[in-house]
């Protein structure tokens, strides 16, 4: 136990840890180590709960006794957004992890929380079926991380992103209510849209323990078609000509390495013979630049970013950016130019759809600067840029950036659903 906390803190935890061994078992509530920290703030306990109705129980205690609470699955992005003003307990779903129900005739699956991206997968190929989500670090990251930080990659250009894929979820409020929305079928849209409210909300406004998707089959093969282009304008301008076709591509991405010339690469699924045609077509279209057939592992240079980042903790960082497709090309020459002046290297992924990573290499002074001055050209855009990861010495900045007019929606309904901001309090957009 923390000796700087205040007495009456350090009370309601000991009262609370008590409690909640009582309810999930003495083996399962931890005393957190430097390992569970939180964008750097060091939790007290890890509580693991055993299944929803224990978990909805032990965040009622939790916000009964005025804890902070931080839900957390693989622990993939505990980095992502402001560092919590407080960060009492982990609640882990790592025990919460079967595939409830496979619907296979129906194309939705019904799944707990903690159950990883692999684990779904390996069971839904089972049926020739798959969640069309290419999210980050699959063997470790969980259903409810995915859904509260909304990641999902460049297959989002055909099959949506994720609030498209979930169609309902059932989620533990801080009061301890267990809420359910959406349903088991693709048609049902009736009641209130909680499956497409806490996707992307960080888990602020509840904890998730169950979701049902949409799922997709597996396609029988897929081929990659990659070109160089001369520079971002080219980039964006044959983009937009893919775009345009009638060309049924999966995804599309364009790589950006300073120095270099961009890359695009086509995914397309279909039968053998529809992948060639596909291919084919497309080198037609892009007779003017130079294209080479490429592997499964292109898709992977989202993920190598955040890795190489992740291990170069004290000299990078990642942004999330979002523009309109038809301003890739001013938003990479604003990187470039930014970075220049900076002396920061750079390394970015765009997809079709304007969304994309960039990764900044350099000393944290640096980084913060160049950060700085490129969300402010982005948000001039109309766009804007979010940090997934900082070194941990670079100076403070908002992990978000512009709210916005949504902003005091959004106060409401935290206060609605979290009304003593109980769940990762501060970590979300304008402090939230």
């Amino acid at each position: 136990m923390d000796a700087s906390a205040p007495a009456d803190t350090v009370r309601s935890i000991a009262a609370f840890e008590t409690a909640a061994r009582s309810t999930v078992g003495a083996e399962n509530v931890q005393a957190a180590t430097r390992e569970d920290q939180v964008a750097g703030v060091q939790a007290k306990l890890v509580v693991a709960p055993g299944d929803e109705q224990q978990l909805a129980h032990v965040l009622k205690l939790a916000n009964d006794a005025a804890l902070a609470v931080i839900p957390r699955g693989g622990g993939t992005k505990l980095a992502w957004g402001n560092p919590p003003q407080r960060a009492d307990v982990i609640l882990s779903t790592a025990r919460l992890n079967a595939v409830i129900e496979h619907a296979h005739s129906d194309l939705t699956v019904t799944v707990e929380a903690g159950c990883t991206l692999k684990q779904l997968a390996e069971t839904l190929a089972k049926q020739n079926q798959r969640l069309a989500l290419d999210g980050l670090w699959s063997s470790r990251a969980t259903v409810g991380g995915i859904l509260s930080t909304n990641d999902s990659g460049a297959l989002r250009l055909r099959f949506g992103s994720l609030r498209d894929l979930v169609i309902g979820v059932t989620l533990a409020l801080a009061d301890g209510t267990l809420a359910k929305s959406g349903g088991k079928v693709v048609k049902n849209v009736a009641g209130y849209d909680l499956p497409k409210l806490i996707t992307g909300a960080l888990g602020t406004l509840g904890v998730i323990t169950q979701a049902t998707f949409r799922l997709h089959p597996i396609p029988k093969e897929s081929r990659t078609v990659s070109c160089v282009v001369h520079d971002a304008r080219d980039a964006q301008r044959f983009a937009l000509a893919i775009q345009d076709s009638k060309l049924a591509h999966s995804a599309l991405q364009i790589r950006f390495v300073e120095s270099m010339q961009p890359q695009i690469d086509v995914l397309f699924e279909a039968t053998e013979a529809g992948c060639a045609a596909q291919a084919e077509r497309l080198k037609q279209l892009l007779a003017r630049a130079r294209s080479i057939e490429s592997g499964p592992a292109t898709w992977n240079a989202r993920q190598i970013l955040y890795s190489e980042a992740t291990e170069n903790c004290e000299g990078s960082a990642i942004a999330k950016v979002s523009v309109l497709p038809t301003q890739i090309a001013e938003t990479c020459e604003a990187l470039a130019m930014v970075t220049g002046v900076n002396h920061v290297h750079f390394e970015a992924v765009l997809y079709a759809i304007g969304i994309g990573i960039i990764c900044l290499v350099g000393s944290p002074d640096d980084i913060s600067t160049a950060l700085k001055n490129l969300r402010g050209r982005i948000e001039t855009l109309g766009g804007s840029l979010a940090i997934a990861h900082r070194p941990d010495s670079m100076p403070q900045i908002d992990a978000w950036g512009n709210a916005g007019d949504a902003l005091p929606l959004m106060r409401a309904v935290k206060k609605q659903f979290d009304p003593k901001s109980t769940l990762n309090p501060r970590r979300f957009v304008g402090g939230i």
